[in-house]
């Protein structure tokens, strides 16, 4: 088993770094192929090499877009995101220097604050056919995940998910109507099963809103009423409010055509039929007990947040404050303390000068709202992926793993450094030129800023 986990870790890294080669579009689709996989993959081939499947992925995607990141045609348009990622990389590279922990705790530390971050370099860098090609991609891998989901739903987990160290959190979330497991389709559990269906809503409504055939219009459709049947499926509730503030976004905020609105209320309708006569899929109703929601956000907000503050400044060295470890680290962490709070678990481990760091990033990127908000293409993706960020944010004060989330982050950070900066126009090519040229028309100067700069000339990207 382990020469087999060492071949699909070796096949992750080269499949992405082929595809990566090609095109950013074509390598995040390969690159959430392993994400969506992972789960499954790893709790079958249960060796220490299974755990590194998705890092030696994102890995091949950066060596494959290496280019990407020294770009001068980006140098202006992307500086400030570019600090911002640099800053939060560079703290936590300092710190592994302290010896709070032992090198490997830290190592493991580190990669969950930093490895996914570069993804936002690249997120700033989507052109239009790039979002094509990756929600052609998320829609065939919503299927796949809803068709395991619906498979684990009749047959129960037991025949896809061995029970073994990894999978213990599955077999203990046992609280579903009717005794029956939460379904984890094909991640590594249930929470991140509807996290990844949520993160994945925003970039299929922005590519359905602006579909310009039939074919796409109904192939995104679908795309995300797997994504919403993937949230009732696994029985989470904090999925399911998100899913429910993505709805109201979308219909608020969202600009398409009136006949496009009318099939999302359809769609919509359809999955609250599904919900309310099914039981199994009606665990948010235990929202209604305020006792219940009161103790959970208390313990996980105030709950020793600052006695955490007060006794470790500095933090507890990277990998020592909740970041999840693997089984085979777990008992070498020194003086472990967290909380079910992912700005506790920033504190616990980057300390106050962290922590402060991340509220700067996230108060700079919440700034820009305006961009975000104004006309453009991809213009209803764009705002529904910059709500999705500061909601998961803001429901990391009562849970952990919105930084350390596989795939569910790097669709996080992938679209924070997208909505962030002004987007990068399609190139005509000469192809489009031709066809211009023929019909007698005057070709347009490709940009390369939506929108462009009123006093500064045009800039090929």
């Amino acid at each position: 088993m382990t020469a087999l986990a060492i071949v699909v870790v070796a096949a992750a890294f080269g499949s992405t770094l082929w595809a990566g080669k090609r095109s950013l579009g074509a390598g995040l689709v390969v690159l959430f192929v392993w994400g969506y996989l992972f789960g499954i993959l790893r709790a079958n081939l249960a060796t220490v090499f299974s755990h590194f499947l998705f890092d030696a992925a994102l890995l091949g995607l950066y060596l494959g877009q290496k280019k990407a990141f020294s770009d001068p045609k980006d140098a202006r348009r992307t500086a400030t995101l570019r600090m911002w990622v640099a800053v939060l990389m560079l703290w936590p590279a300092l710190l592994i220097l302290m010896p709070f922990q032992p090198l490997l705790i830290s190592l493991v530390g580190f990669r969950g604050c930093v490895f996914f971050l570069p993804l936002a370099v690249l997120g700033s860098r989507l052109r239009d056919s790039d979002n094509v090609k990756l929600c052609n991609g998320l829609t065939c891998l919503n299927l796949v995940a809803l068709g395991f989901g619906v498979a684990e739903y009749f047959q129960g987990i037991e025949p896809f998910y061995p029970v073994n160290s990894v999978t213990i959190i599955m077999y203990v979330s046992k609280d579903v109507a009717g005794g029956y497991f939460r379904i984890p389709g094909i991640f590594s559990s249930a929470h991140a099963y509807g996290g990844t269906m949520v993160a994945s809503i925003p970039y299929l409504v922005g590519a359905w809103s602006q579909a310009q055939t039939r074919r796409s219009s109904v192939f995104a459709l679908i795309g995300i009423g797997t994504a919403f049947a993937g949230v009732l499926m696994s029985a989470t509730r904090v999925n399911f409010v998100m899913a429910v503030i993505m709805v109201l976004v979308t219909i608020w905020f969202g600009r398409m055509k009136s006949s496009h609105r009318i099939l999302f209320a359809v769609l919509i309708i359809g999955m609250a039929g599904m919900a309310l006569n099914n039981e199994r899929f009606q665990r948010f109703k235990s929202l209604g007990d305020t006792d219940s929601v009161e103790e959970r956000i208390s313990g996980s907000v105030n709950r020793g947040f600052f006695e955490i503050l007060m006794e470790y400044p500095i933090g507890n060295g990277l990998g020592g404050g909740g970041t999840s470890m693997p089984y085979f680290l777990q008992n070498q962490v020194r003086n472990p303390i967290g909380m079910e709070n992912e700005f506790a678990r920033i504190l616990c481990e980057q300390g106050v000068i962290g922590l402060m760091l991340w509220l700067g990033f996230l108060g700079w990127f919440i700034s820009r709202a305006p961009q975000v908000f104004a006309k453009g293409p991809w213009g209803t993706g764009r705002r529904m992926v910059w709500a999705m960020a500061i909601l998961i944010f803001a429901t990391g004060a009562i849970g952990t793993g919105v930084l350390t989330a596989i795939p569910g982050t790097a669709m996080l950070l992938l679209g924070m450094g997208w909505t962030s900066v002004p987007m990068r126009a399609e190139e005509g090519g000469p192809m489009r030129f031709l066809r211009l040229a023929k019909a007698g028309a005057r070709p347009a100067q490709p940009l390369a800023l939506y929108p462009m700069p009123a006093t500064r000339p045009i800039q090929h990207s």
